[in-house]
């Protein structure tokens, strides 16, 4: 895997941590490799998908959680 393609992942992975120095780091890095403005943010942007449907499965499973305890 080549580091445009690391980084992007790592930036997604960040956001979906809230690793916000892990955040910080990754976009520099990512600058290092490369990485557009624009291909930064649509990763962060990626990141933030995740995290919604992370959240979202989240709130559903925990309404039910009593039940299956």
């Amino acid at each position: 895997m080549d580091e445009k393609t690391k980084e992007m992942i790592a930036l997604g992975a960040s956001v979906c941590a809230h690793c916000q120095p892990c955040l910080t780091y990754h976009v520099n890095k990512a600058r290092e490799a490369g990485l557009t403005d624009d291909e930064i943010r649509e990763a962060i942007a990626v990141g933030h998908m995740v995290e919604k449907g992370a959240m979202s499965a989240m709130r559903d499973f925990s309404k039910g959680v009593l039940e299956h305890a």
